[in-house]
């Protein structure tokens, strides 16, 4: 399921300056260092930015979960060494785009998936470059 991004009204919320190792910053510790939007933060170039959902287990290894939100821009070039959602035969997927000399491939991220050689029989299209991923822990 895609989902288009939106301008939406900011919500900046409190970031701290202090690092946390583990637990929640003082509450001795009033000192804000600036308000955070996570919608400057993920997305860099809002016209050409979508959200789609994880499905499946293939790209675990690059900590990403079913279920997830990945956040994909499309003006990004898609690389050897980025991940990209690409259109399949008509159908959506996660992988890794690489390069093996003159052999290009789509990489699952678990061993129990195997890769997409990319050829001129597979119809392809890259949609875009994921630049984050959003999970609940």
């Amino acid at each position: 399921m895609l989902f288009p991004t939106r301008t939406p009204a900011s919500v900046a919320l409190p970031l701290f300056t202090g690092k946390v190792a583990a637990g929640f910053p003082s509450p001795a510790d009033d000192y804000v260092e600036k308000s955070l939007d996570l919608n400057e933060l993920l997305v860099q170039k809002p016209a050409a930015t979508f959200f789609v959902r994880a499905q499946g287990e293939s790209m675990l290894g690059a900590g990403i979960h079913p279920n997830d939100i990945l956040v994909v821009d499309r003006s990004i070039e898609p690389v050897s060494g980025k991940i990209v959602i690409c259109a399949l035969n008509g159908e959506l997927t996660v992988k890794r785009l690489e390069r093996d000399g003159e052999q290009w491939k789509l990489k699952a991220e678990n061993p129990a998936y195997a890769d997409i050689a990319i050829h001129e029989e597979l119809e392809m299209v890259i949609w875009g470059v994921v630049t984050n991923v959003v999970h609940s822990v």
